[in-house]
């Protein structure tokens, strides 16, 4: 058996990220400051390191990065970056469709439970989230061709999960927790649209602004 080290040595590796929702033990692990010293003493034999993303330390997800930057860690990071990037529109629409069916102000954050029963009811009910729903299951993405939102909903949730945005903790429930894998996704799109200035957090607090006019 592997030691708690070993352990998260393994799974940043493998590209897992690493989160209190996913691995609390390998969360609590990493929080020590001499713990991930080690862990990234180790990982820098392999130009690897440990890296970290989120709103404060208390909600930290770690992950493992390159150190330096050859042409073949380019063309690793190149080819993650554009299949990020062509996730995108799906992955915002989505996050979107979550925020409006539960009537929340705030997006959708690591540890936040998504009942999908719940979720299915409201869209149901709820015309243009239906529509929402099928464009957004038809995506390449998500890859449906069912007419149903029952169909579609599970299977975007089923994907999400392949993806490691969301986990299922107990199968015999449809209760699923979103992971600390979004917030690196949140990275992602404020790194774009700052290169890009594309200004996407003003346009979004001026559409909210317009809506409660």
């Amino acid at each position: 058996m592997l030691s708690i080290k070993g352990h998260v040595i393994a799974r940043l590796l493998q590209g897992a990220f690493i989160c209190r929702t996913t691995d609390e033990d390998g969360w609590r692990f990493l929080m020590t400051p001499g713990n991930r010293e080690e862990v990234d003493a180790y990982l820098s034999q392999l130009n690897r390191q440990v890296a970290t993303v989120g709103a404060s330390a208390d909600s930290e997800v770690f992950f493992c990065g390159y150190r330096q930057f050859d042409d073949d860690e380019r063309k690793v990071i190149s080819q993650q970056f554009r299949d990020i990037c062509q996730a995108l529109t799906p992955m915002a629409e989505w996050l979107v469709l979550v925020q409006e069916a539960a009537a929340q102000d705030a997006p959708l954050t690591e540890g936040a439970p998504l009942r999908l029963n719940e979720l299915q009811t409201v869209i149901e009910d709820t015309p243009a989230l239906r529509e929402q729903l099928a464009r957004i299951s038809h995506y390449r993405l998500f890859g449906s061709t069912s007419p149903t939102t029952d169909t579609q909903l599970k299977l975007v949730f089923k994907r999400l999960c392949e993806l490691g945005y969301l986990i299922r903790p107990n199968p015999d429930k449809q209760i699923y927790l979103a992971t600390g894998k979004l917030d690196y996704l949140y990275e992602v799109i404020r790194f774009i649209d700052e290169a890009e200035g594309l200004g996407l957090e003003a346009q979004a607090e001026l559409a909210s602004q317009g809506q409660l006019l």
